[in-house]
């Protein structure tokens, strides 16, 4: 059958009720997102969609975080791949980001377009999954303890959040608690240092973000959560240079994908000497 002609497209902002189609459209790429994943990002994120007629064919997500703004599940359909669709709902995302910087996680089919956009890659991301396995919990320091995060915390968790990303989390994480399924932060001189959250997403559980001063601390956090699910479906988004890839292979938690980390513009930073070990999602960053 020819392919339609570019003509008989539409876009238009995304509404709740292409959420079902949407979920269709990532589940017949094999991606792993639930219908409760979609309906996060349409709440937090500025959406689009591609249509032929009433058909969804393609979407694309931008997220205002402060300065920079995050791209993410850009889909078309493969019936309608190669028709300039996706160049379209990234020229609209793109548009929705502005004044801020866009950033967005690529993969391989993908980075050919945003480099042809002007984007620069600036590190590499790993996804690692599989079964949640007991690790023994690598030492802290004599004056660090961890323990569960409590409301009190929702303040100092946002702040590492927003230093360890380089983003602003506010409008996210005002949205993101009701999300949470179990938490752990380590706490030193009576003040939260480090944080990880283990949240319900795609084929199980996800953990993410991991805010920490250092890789053991990160591991320390990520082995705590893992406790609280073993033998259950966990995934990870780690940076290549996390200092965690050996470890997480140990933890039963092996590399499936690798995507490229890109931005229109210098990318964000990390401040107050703590870094992004685990990303909150690959579209959200």
């Amino acid at each position: 059958m020819p392919a339609p002609q570019q003509a008989a497209f539409t876009y238009r902002a995304m509404i709740r009720a292409d959420l079902p189609a949407a979920h269709r459209l990532s589940a017949q790429l094999n991606w792993p997102h639930r219908l409760e994943d979609w309906a996060l990002l349409h709440r937090l994120c500025k959406g689009f969609a591609a249509c032929e007629g009433e058909r969804l064919i393609g979407t694309a997500f931008a997220c205002p975080q402060g300065a920079f703004a995050t791209i993410g599940l850009v889909v078309v359909s493969p019936d309608y791949q190669g028709q300039g669709v996706g160049r379209r709902l990234m020229e609209l995302a793109l548009e929705a980001c502005k004044p801020a910087t866009a950033i967005l996680n690529a993969s391989a089919a993908g980075a050919p377009l945003y480099l042809s956009q002007g984007f620069i890659e600036f590190g590499t991301l790993e996804q690692r999954q599989g079964p949640a396995q007991c690790m023994a919990l690598e030492p802290l320091a004599a004056d660090e303890h961890c323990r569960s995060l409590n409301a009190e915390d929702q303040a100092r968790q946002l702040a590492l959040a927003n230093a360890g990303s380089g983003l602003d989390r506010s409008a996210i994480f005002a949205h993101l608690h009701d999300t949470i399924e179990h938490t752990a932060g380590i706490e030193c001189g009576g003040q939260l240092q480090a944080f990880a959250l283990l949240r319900r997403a795609g084929k199980g559980h996800c953990i993410g973000p991991v805010i920490a001063q250092n890789p053991r601390q990160a591991r320390h956090l990520i082995a705590t959560l893992l406790s609280r699910i073993p033998g259950q479906f966990v995934r990870i988004d780690v940076p290549h240079n996390s200092g965690l890839c050996e470890w997480l292979t140990r933890a039963g938690l092996g590399p499936v994908d690798r995507v490229s980390q890109m931005a229109l513009g210098t990318p964000p930073q990390s401040t107050e000497g703590v870094h992004q070990y685990a990303l909150l999602s690959q579209a959200m960053g």
